[in-house]
């Protein structure tokens, strides 16, 4: 989930018509949100990664809540971007980018809540 947010930050989140041909906008282009996206995926993917080579949090701050919260912070920043197009793109479409966007986002809050669930 962490990888896919991660990466559909470079997929097309709007689309605009133009002189005949369709022109596609990614996250990366629509301001912080955009890019904050990223960043919270990519986040997901080394707290995964650090784990796997050993590294834990503290106990009490359990990797399934840090998980869900994030997801959770993904999930706001892409329901934003999804209600609010930014100024720089006015009659644009939302395009699948920003759909995965926020269903990886959404899948990282059940990643997140199952895992904490198995650590009670």
């Amino acid at each position: 989930g962490g990888l896919v947010l991660a990466l559909s930050s470079f997929m097309s989140w709007y689309t605009l018509p133009s002189d005949g041909i369709t022109v596609s906008v990614t996250a990366w282009h629509t301001g912080v949100l955009g890019k904050l996206v990223f960043f919270i995926g990519l986040a997901v993917v080394a707290l995964l990664v650090l784990r796997m080579t050993g590294f834990e949090l503290p106990p009490s701050v359990p990797l399934g809540m840090v998980i869900a919260g994030l997801g959770a912070l993904g999930t706001v920043f892409a329901l934003v971007r999804l209600i609010s197009i930014p100024d720089d793109f006015v009659g644009a479409g939302r395009s699948v980018g920003i759909w995965i966007s926020l269903l990886a986002a959404l899948l990282l809050i059940a990643a997140g809540l199952l895992k904490s669930a198995d650590e009670a």
